[in-house]
């Protein structure tokens, strides 16, 4: 069964505990995800790390917030200067694997662990680009606006908007000056 209707005019998107293994294991880098998605585009987002009382929101056109206050993405103009990040490297396959080792040597540090909470430190400024497959819509529809009221940009690995049908591989970045060259090398 879909998760939502095509003909839908809004779906709310829920994700209980996004990072099970994590949850499961007493690292505190698991969240609650809440998307509302308006036909097929996520259109608000939360994150929420109920341990430390963190919640981040992103609406579209509005600013992202992180527990109520203003934030934004930080700059970063090269792959070879961004800090990047994906839950593990067991998540990609086939041909996905060469393309993640290939982005994994380019960058200057690549840090593995994070589930949702990964995207909410790229909207917070500490990483420049998280990168993964295997995703359902339940795992990236409430990241999409946070990411990108922050200033960042979050698409499929072609470079489209992430929609409810998207295929789950995802491409995030701080900077959006970072995106054509990230989705060139995940497109090699």
């Amino acid at each position: 069964m879909p998760l939502a209707s095509t003909a839908a005019t809004s779906t709310w998107v829920l994700d209980p505990i996004d990072g099970t293994k994590s949850f499961i294991s007493g690292r505190p880098i698991f969240g609650t995800l809440i998307a509302l998605v308006r036909g097929e585009l996520p259109i608000l987002g939360v994150i929420d790390q109920p341990v430390l009382k963190e919640r981040w929101v992103g609406a579209e056109g509005r600013t992202t917030t992180f527990n109520g206050a203003d934030i934004a993405t930080r700059p970063c103009g090269a792959l070879s200067d961004a800090m990047a990040n994906t839950t593990s490297p067991d998540l990609f396959s086939g041909a996905d694997i060469e393309k993640f080792t290939a982005l994994a040597g380019a960058v200057w540090h690549m840090q593995y662990g994070g589930d949702c909470y990964a995207y909410a430190m790229l909207a917070t400024g500490f990483l420049d680009i998280v990168v993964e497959a295997d995703l359902k819509p339940y795992d990236f529809c409430a990241l999409a606006p946070v990411v990108g009221g922050a200033g960042g940009m979050m698409t499929d690995w072609r470079g489209a908007p992430l929609t409810i049908g998207s295929d789950g591989r995802v491409a995030a970045v701080g900077d959006p000056s970072l995106m054509p060259a990230l989705i060139n090398m995940l497109n090699r």
